[in-house]
């Protein structure tokens, strides 16, 4: 389990089997940063080994996650962490607390090796293939969310996938929107959903219409297969997880709104979403740990913002705008 570093997505059952999804790439050496995402509930539509669980979260949002902190507060408080590196309290999961780690890569590994045990499986197996041939990668996608965990319910669950590797997940961002364009083996979100989805969004994000209608236009990593909903989030490698937990400290200073000019959009296909942006005063970066911001905003997009401004001291000192992390204000990042 420590010989591979953690990655955003994979998932963790505890000792006493609650299920953690792994955020980001910075974790203790003695833990691993993550929210909680699943708990046990015997009323739980989810389920493995005769245990039901029910999800935290009704769907993904900072003020979601920070929710969760109030029942481990009350009854799991080991899962919460003073950081010294970030400077506030997050959820974690202490090395000593891991029941089983699931890689995702690992399972999928699994899945093909045994074959599928359900017709999710199966899809999930297709559509692997489907993508990888088009995209022309190999053994760089794996399978999170409740496919991993092995609590999905076939007739209800999605599927999650991740694909691992920078040149691996520009590859399979091409091809996936060709997919989509082709309309043969997978579908795009209809203009329906989209307007429903826009519409879902404006009552929890402080974005027009207007500006939700242009991200859902953008949104490249969602579609159907088969009939069932997909998404695909890009996961870096090892190698390419460059910034040890301690290299640098974070530094809230204050809530922070301006324009800036985008200059790198690289990291943004990841979470958190990185844009390096230029003409800004004091500031080098936009992140957001929000995915609704994630592969947005094309270089030499002019954007607005509303976020914490951090002072990164170590190795790598700057200033950031950080959206949409654990106590931090409704912020947003939309196009000027």
């Amino acid at each position: 389990m420590d010989t591979v570093k953690p990655k955003d997505r994979d998932f963790i059952q505890t000792v006493d089997d609650h299920l953690f999804c792994v955020v980001g790439y910075l974790h203790p050496p003695d833990g691993y940063t993550a929210y909680l995402k699943y708990v046990p509930s015997p009323d739980g539509k989810w389920g493995k080994d005769g245990r039901r669980y029910s999800r935290t979260l009704p769907f993904y949002h900072v003020s979601q996650v920070e929710n969760t902190y109030r029942y481990l507060k009350e009854k799991y408080p080991q899962y919460l962490f003073d950081c010294p590196v970030r400077n506030i309290t997050i959820s974690w999961v202490p090395k000593s607390h891991v029941k089983q780690y699931y890689h995702p890569r690992e399972k999928l590994g699994e899945i093909m090796s045994r074959g599928a045990n359900d017709f999710l499986e199966r899809k999930l197996l297709d559509l692997s293939t489907v993508l990888e041939d088009k995209a022309g990668i190999k053994n760089r996608i794996g399978v999170t969310g409740s496919i991993l965990t092995e609590t999905h319910n076939p007739s209800f669950s999605d599927i999650d996938l991740t694909v691992h590797e920078d040149n691996a997940s520009r590859k399979l961002i091409e091809a996936l929107r060709e997919l989509k364009e082709e309309a043969d083996l997978v579908k795009p979100v209809t203009p329906e959903e989209k307007e429903g989805w826009v519409k879902n969004r404006a009552e929890r994000f402080p974005l027009s219409v207007d500006d939700l209608r242009n991200i859902a236009e953008k949104r490249w990593n969602y579609g159907y297969f088969e009939g069932t909903y997909f998404s695909v989030h890009p996961t870096r490698t090892d190698e390419e997880i460059t910034e040890d937990y301690g290299d640098n400290t974070y530094h809230r200073k204050k809530v922070v709104e301006g324009t800036t000019t985008v200059s790198d959009n690289r990291d943004s296909i990841y979470l958190p979403a990185v844009y390096g942006v230029e003409d800004s005063d004091e500031v080098s970066e936009v992140v957001s740990f929000e995915g609704l911001y994630g592969s947005l905003f094309e270089v030499g997009d002019r954007i607005r913002f509303k976020g914490v401004l951090e002072e990164i001291r170590g190795k790598d000192p700057h200033y950031r705008v950080l959206v949409g992390g654990a106590g931090s204000p409704n912020g947003y990042i939309k196009w000027v």
